[in-house]
């Protein structure tokens, strides 16, 4: 088993910054992927990011260019830097990690964002 705790989450007015934070731990052999995805209400589970374990990232169009993910290996924890937030960003965060080994993804628990106008 896998656990994932965020972190970082809260309030911000629009045009402002958060950065969230998510460490993995227990069995982590042969995870890589990791990811931060989102869910506003009303509205399915999205993503918003993913990083390889080699650096290689992948980004939602409507982040590209104010969402930064990235991560240290050697700590287990994956980062989302987001910048110029505006209310469409508003939602539940959510942290991944994949193992193909066992052919499931995990999740955290989720951290709320609010950006107020």
């Amino acid at each position: 088993q896998v656990q994932l705790v965020e972190s970082g989450g809260g309030l911000v007015q629009a045009g402002g910054s958060l950065r969230l934070s998510c460490a993995a731990s227990g069995s982590m052999f042969s995870t890589n992927t990791m990811g931060w995805y989102r869910q506003a209400p009303g509205k399915q589970r999205g993503l918003v990011a993913t990083i390889t374990t080699g650096g290689s990232t992948n980004y939602a169009d409507s982040v590209k260019g104010r969402f930064t993910i990235s991560r240290d290996n050697a700590k287990n924890t994956v980062y989302l830097q987001m910048n110029s937030l505006n209310p469409e960003d508003t939602a539940v965060y959510y942290c991944s990690i994949d193992s193909p080994l066992l052919r499931r993804r995990y999740w955290g628990q989720g951290t709320q964002v609010t950006v107020s106008s």
